[in-house]
């Protein structure tokens, strides 16, 4: 059975997308056995749209396995996870440790189900396209898999009843298997602009990741650089940042020319459950706004992964990514910075002050801004993750807000946002680019990341201060709140520095575990070995 072996069960919920995949509706198909609808074409369209909705669960939950523990984001007043935020308590049976496991498998299996009924359903000129589009999904849970928790099983055949014994593949295994989609993919999805399906363009972006992360691994070829490198400038494709940061990210334009790939939402397609169908990801990032008592005037925060000291003075004065991150000004009302043009009348309740500020500069805006009589002032050096104290302590991150979306509603912070979540977009495709030409030709690389620092209207780097370092202080600028820090620390070998450097509850020995290993992938789950009745399966070194 070629190395399969994991399956915990089958669990396809099965939707229909609209023709670009703009919304999600559950098919009732409670007198229609899969044998004779999968082999029709509408039935096979079902089954590939099920694969897409995977991915709402994948991304759309908690965000601890993509930005916890990183240099980037700390818990506030609200705890993390303590094994994944801080590394000390971190094991098998942890919280959160299994969601990219447990989620990423039910999406392979999802695949394998289909790729099964492309072989017996009708011929029609789509099938090519939508069996390119379940390798894209396949390889990008496996790439998801491999990065967390090293090599794991691999499980391409479809089944019908759970599979209890499972052996364990190699990183490099799971890796060729990776390509091997991306390669089954690239030929066969669509091309043009992107329009919510998987297209050429997103197969090239992955796979130039792919590259790019594999060329660190031991076993990575020698031209992994150079591939990833000539991919993401097939992706750029010559095209320019031309959107202003903050055009970007405003509420309603997730489907912008940038945007590579993601994973689509909105009112309709939560509607049936609109508190547990959307994402998590505005929830994050910034301290509690208020819950149920301020229903549709705020976001519910959760006060964890906030930024840190570190992650706010990344940003220089003249960086328009700044203002385009952060809501820097609170009115009474939050959410009428979007839906208001004109600010000059609305009170200010809190500012968050800028590491640029003089005190002539704080002077003037306290004479000069309209202050609501409740108004607070947050000095520069008081509004960060290492601040635990009261509501509105710590500075907000706006880039996910949904001024439309049911906050509040629940006083939880349960899935109600409907913005689109962002998977890839092409000002990272530059810093992949950028990446990989450090590695191959410094000069050229350098010109990629100072394409995005010109739109961000910053000064250009130079070629002295070009490493990887500052290729990821830049990461940290341009994708703060996206979910690729803890990626792009493993990825890097920077994990253990950057995060014992800048996250104030991480000490360096943090990491230290079982047989001197240092836990730089998550242990496998131990719901999965418990159910593993191959003994032999080894769980990572350092969980030992």
């Amino acid at each position: 059975m070629n190395n399969i072996k994991v399956i915990l069960g089958i669990l396809i919920t099965t939707f229909s997308f609209t023709a670009c995949s703009e919304y999600i509706e559950e098919d009732n198909l409670s007198n229609v056995t899969a044998e004779s609808f999968y082999v029709t074409a509408d039935g096979f369209q079902a089954l590939v749209n099920a694969n897409y909705a995977n991915l709402r669960d994948i991304y759309g939950d908690d965000a601890w396995l993509f930005c916890a523990g990183t240099d980037m984001y700390a818990e506030a007043r609200d705890q993390e996870p303590p094994g994944l935020s801080q590394y000390t308590q971190l094991n098998s049976s942890s919280q959160g440790v299994d969601h990219l496991y447990e989620t990423c498998y039910k999406a392979i299996q999802s695949a394998n189900m289909g790729l099964h009924y492309a072989q017996l359903t009708e011929s029609t000129s789509d099938l090519p396209k939508q069996v390119g589009e379940l390798h894209f999904l396949r390889a990008n849970a496996y790439f998801l898999l491999v990065q967390t928790y090293g090599g794991v099983s691999l499980a391409n055949e479809f089944v019908t009843s759970p599979v209890l014994s499972f052996s364990r593949n190699t990183a490099e295994e799971v890796y060729t298997q990776i390509l091997a989609d991306l390669q089954a993919a690239e030929g066969a999805v669509a091309t043009g602009a992107y329009n919510g399906k998987v297209n050429q363009r997103a197969v090239k972006n992955l796979k130039a990741k792919v590259y790019l992360t594999r060329a660190y691994e031991s076993f990575g070829d020698a031209g992994d650089f150079a591939m990833a490198a000539q991919l993401a400038d097939e992706v750029i494709g010559g095209q320019g940042l031309n959107l202003s940061f903050t055009d970007l990210w405003f509420p309603g334009n997730e489907m912008n020319e940038e945007v590579i790939f993601s994973v689509q939402f909105d009112p309709s397609s939560v509607s049936a459950d609109p508190l547990n169908l959307g994402n998590r990801q505005a929830n994050y990032f910034g301290p509690y706004l208020g819950g149920s008592e301020v229903a549709g005037n705020a976001p519910y925060r959760t006060y964890n992964l906030c930024p840190t000291d570190y992650a706010l003075g990344l940003f220089t004065q003249d960086d328009e990514r700044w203002e385009g991150t952060f809501m820097t000004e609170i009115f009474k009302r939050y959410y009428d910075y979007f839906d208001e043009d004109d600010h000059s009348g609305l009170a200010v309740t809190d500012f968050y002050e800028p590491q640029w500020f003089t005190a002539a500069d704080k002077t003037n805006y306290l004479t000069t801004a309209n202050l609501d009589p409740n108004f607070e002032y947050h000095d520069w050096g008081t509004h960060s993750a290492q601040v635990v104290s009261t509501d509105y302590a710590t500075i907000p991150v706006k880039k996910f807000d949904d001024p439309g979306s049911p906050f509040g509603a629940n006083g939880d912070d349960g899935r109600v946002s409907r913005r689109d979540f962002i998977v890839s977009r092409l000002a990272e495709t530059y810093l992949i680019a950028a990446e990989a030409y450090l590695n191959t030709n410094p000069s050229t690389g350098l010109a990629r990341l100072n394409v995005v620092r010109n739109r961000a209207g910053v000064t250009p780097a130079t070629l002295a201060e070009f490493d990887i370092d500052y290729i990821l202080d830049e990461r940290g600028r341009e994708l703060l709140g996206e979910y690729h820090r803890w990626f792009d620390l493993k990825r890097t070998g920077k994990l253990v520095e950057r995060a014992s450097m800048y996250h104030y509850l991480i000490d360096a020995s943090n990491f230290n575990g079982a047989n001197g290993e240092l836990k730089i992938l998550r242990p496998i789950p131990q719901k999965a070995l418990d159910l593993n009745q191959n003994k032999d399966f080894k769980q990572n070194p350092a969980y030992e």
